[in-house]
């Protein structure tokens, strides 16, 4: 059974890895396929892991060197990037979620790695070197299912960095053009920034949520007021109960909402809503969107569902550093750091949307879970499960190794003088 999930297992990585690298050259083909399948099969960024998985003819420290080689390459990255992109594009509609969230690569001990920055440490409080990433992932209101879109590294110590705000403008852009417009943004705290809402606000055909701070002038009744005495003063005619997990243990909440037409200071020519939902905390949440809104339970609650859905982010950005050891990522050069993030993006791909999402391979991911040796079973966020098991099933399944590259054997001399 190991044997033939594990056979169609490598079939299915070696077709995704094949449209990755349409158009590529035989060689950056070949490399695609290499890295794509040493991730998962290595669950590591290492290029010794994953050099070691390759179990080829030759030395770890050559194929080592081959794979660092051509990991320089930034057309094959962006190729591979875009491929991706363009993929998870198909599966956004109008409703979708495109849910973006800034985070970091903690480097603590790193010294030699090139462009290293300062960035927050959030679990020690503290700043340490890193690196920041724009993360891009699509998601229905709701579901738990994820496809990840876009994740660049970055640093503000590099020759080429501009601003935050350009990174995060420059990855909703990639993912607004090869959607074609579909879906919708969100965004947390920070997303209230003009330099970010502006830009989005002009642009008619995207749409978008994003939690405001209470310090925030909007324009009410052509005047400009802070967003928390306009939260403050706002009628809250509906209500929900939702359950929220503490500690373990199941906690109800009443939540009381409503929403008041509003405008932006900066471009005052696009209406456009703030949402306030009160229950989540000591502070009413507030939402401001461009959905058009109506004194409809379900449509106004429908956006805070969407945004209570970007929590799942979290969630998604400890899967892939976790199941790919992103932070055990050894690479000294800038370019090689930037380009690896493509490769960890297809891999999550492949995981999260391929594999876990199409109904044919839903079968074959059926049949990959027992693999995963945990011993609470599968949670409801299974992607560290299905990447665990794709590791153990590729890990015990060793495909025959492939013949060293070269001329031919010359024949035997009885066979060359054969017919004398």
């Amino acid at each position: 059974m190991i044997s033939q999930i594990g056979a169609k297992l490598r079939g299915q990585i070696a077709g995704f890895s094949g449209e990755l690298a349409s158009g590529q050259g035989k060689v950056a083909s070949r490399f695609v396929q290499e890295m794509i399948y040493g991730l998962l099969a290595s669950g590591s960024v290492r290029l010794t892991q994953i050099a070691r998985t390759l179990d080829e003819e030759i030395s770890v420290k050559k194929t080592h060197w081959r794979l660092c080689r051509n990991l320089a390459n930034r057309r094959t990255a962006e190729a591979v990037a875009g491929a991706a992109l363009r993929m998870g594009a198909e599966r956004v509609d109008r409703d979708t979620l495109l849910i973006v969230d800034p985070s970091d690569l903690r480097k603590k001990y790193a010294r030699s790695m090139e462009n290293l920055a300062l960035v927050r440490d959030g679990s020690e409080k503290a700043i340490v070197a890193g690196y920041h990433l724009t993360e891009v992932v699509a998601a229905e209101a709701g579901s738990p299912e994820i496809v990840p879109l876009v994740q660049t590294l970055w640093s503000s110590t590099a020759t080429d960095f501009v601003s935050e705000n350009d990174e995060i403008l420059t990855a909703v852009d990639r993912v607004c053009e090869a959607t074609k417009g579909r879906g919708v943004i969100v965004m947390d705290r920070g997303g209230d920034r003009g330099k970010l809402l502006v830009p989005w606000a002009k642009d008619l055909k995207r749409h978008f949520i994003v939690r405001l701070c209470g310090d925030r002038n909007l324009l009410f009744r052509k005047r400009p007021v802070l967003a928390e005495q306009l939260a403050r003063d706002c009628k809250t005619p509906f209500r929900e109960v939702v359950v929220k997990e503490r500690r373990g243990r199941e906690q109800y909440l009443s939540i009381d909402f409503g929403f008041r037409p509003v405008r932006l200071p900066d471009f005052p020519d696009r209406q456009l809503w703030l949402v306030v939902a009160k229950g989540f905390g000591r502070e009413p949440m507030m939402l401001l969107t461009s959905r058009p809104l109506r004194r409809s339970r379900k449509v106004v609650w429908w956006i805070i569902n969407a945004y209570i859905s970007r929590w799942r982010i979290e969630k998604t950005i400890r899967f892939i550093k976790q199941s790919y050891q992103l932070e055990d990522i050894r690479l000294l050069s800038y370019t090689r750091l930037q380009n690896m993030m493509a490769f960890v993006l297809a891999a999550a791909y492949f995981t999260a949307a391929r594999l876990g999402g199409e109904v044919k391979l839903s079968i074959l991911a059926a049949n990959i879970l027992p693999a995963a040796q945990r011993i609470f079973g599968i949670p409801n966020f299974r992607y560290y499960a299905l990447a665990d098991a794709i590791l153990n099933i590729l890990s015990a399944f060793k495909p025959p190794k492939r013949a060293r590259e070269g001329p031919a054997p010359s024949p035997p001399l009885q066979m060359a003088f054969k017919g004398f």
